[in-house]
């Protein structure tokens, strides 16, 4: 279908132009009625700059004896893997194909051991991220670190009618990564310490991420013996994600290439770094793939206010164009039953983490998650 095609194109021209794969940098906020004309309505992302230096957050919380004084009395939510990719497709076995989507393990600790665990984290070992979502910054953090910034961004939410539906705050390292997904929310990101590195497909390539259902799993995790597990839901629940790795293994590149055509063969996605102080608008129903540098101290830190997004044509058109069997929608993998298996050694509690507590989110069905 030639027409699908051509919609990625008049889309990308439409909205972002051709003639590169970068976004907007607005050297100040916009007012109101010009982020809403000129970005939330045409669905358009921008990167805005100046719009949190008055934060006194850009220069404390980079400390982190600062968040560990400030936090010491509080417990959090830490993300655990093998690896630092939670809410990914990850091989069901060791020596299985098949894959699954896996959640992070995740546990209630101080906040001193959560942040030691963040800087101390070893892929083969485990990655620690706290990146609870589900409003985590006003029901784990705000007691603390609310006075440190806004409660939410005020031109936006002059623009888009309503306060922010959920605060998030993300302390991770540059080992965590997260997979293609699309959320149901107009997303303001804001870097407070080191980089956030995005690749965004407006949703109209939907077609070209290749979303099928994968079996659902979680990593649990043995303090005793020091392992990870991989658990597969049971009853067995399928979720449906995009299928497509942007930054493949050398090895696995050529075989990632030809099972995935449409997206590495089709217009690339939309580069952009965020750096601290600055803030991404990220428009509802945009695919993006994160990763992330960190600040000298180890750290990579970020608060994002979501924004309930208008159920309008817009998504109506969007749930239309994904009904659509293209073709990267012809062949799904066939389901299988799979069974849970050891993944890795990680010895989590040890003399270098003494203190602890992982991921950035196809779908708000992570929506009691992202």
């Amino acid at each position: 279908m030639k027409e699908i095609e051509s919609l990625w194109d008049e889309v990308r021209e439409l909205s972002l132009g051709t003639s590169s794969t970068t976004i907007d940098h607005l050297p100040s906020p916009p007012s109101p009625l010009h982020f809403l004309r000129n970005y939330v309505s045409p669905n358009k992302p921008c990167i805005i700059s100046n719009a949190i230096t008055h934060w006194p957050a850009l220069f404390l919380w980079p400390n982190v004896s600062y968040l560990s004084h400030s936090l010491c009395h509080s417990s959090v939510s830490l993300h655990l893997t093998p690896h630092g990719r939670a809410d990914s497709l990850v091989p069901s076995t060791p020596t299985h194909d098949s894959l699954c989507f896996a959640s992070a393990n995740v546990q209630r600790v101080p906040f001193p051991r959560a942040l030691d665990c963040v800087l101390n984290s070893q892929p083969g070992k485990f990655v620690a991220y706290l990146q609870q979502q589900n409003d985590c910054f006003r029901t784990e953090y705000s007691a603390a670190l609310g006075s440190d910034c806004d409660a939410h961004i005020g031109w936006a939410t002059e623009a888009l009618g309503c306060l922010p539906e959920a605060v998030n705050l993300w302390i991770g390292n540059h080992f965590s990564e997260t997979s293609f997904h699309k959320d149901h929310y107009e997303n303001l990101y804001a870097v407070v310490s080191g980089k956030k590195h995005f690749l965004l497909l407006p949703p109209t390539d939907v077609h070209r991420l290749y979303i099928r259902n994968y079996p659902a799993a979680q990593y649990s995790y043995s303090e005793e013996d020091g392992e990870f597990k991989l658990e597969m839901e049971d009853p067995v629940r399928y979720v449906p994600w995009c299928s497509v790795n942007p930054y493949p293994s050398p090895e696995a590149k050529e075989s990632e290439m030809a099972k995935f055509p449409l997206y590495f063969d089709g217009p690339k996605p939309f580069e952009c770094t965020v750096n601290a102080g600055e803030v991404l608008y990220l428009p509802s129903m945009w695919f993006h793939h994160v990763r992330q540098s960190s600040d000298d101290e180890g750290c990579t830190i970020a608060i994002n206010y979501w924004y309930d997004m208008q159920f309008d044509i817009k998504y109506a058109y969007f749930n239309f164009l994904q009904s659509i069997h293209y073709r990267s929608t012809l062949t799904q993998p066939k389901r299988e039953k799979y069974s849970g298996s050891h993944v890795s050694n990680c010895n989590l509690i040890d003399k270098s983490c003494t203190d602890s507590s992982a991921v950035d989110v196809v779908d708000s069905n992570q929506d009691e998650d992202k």
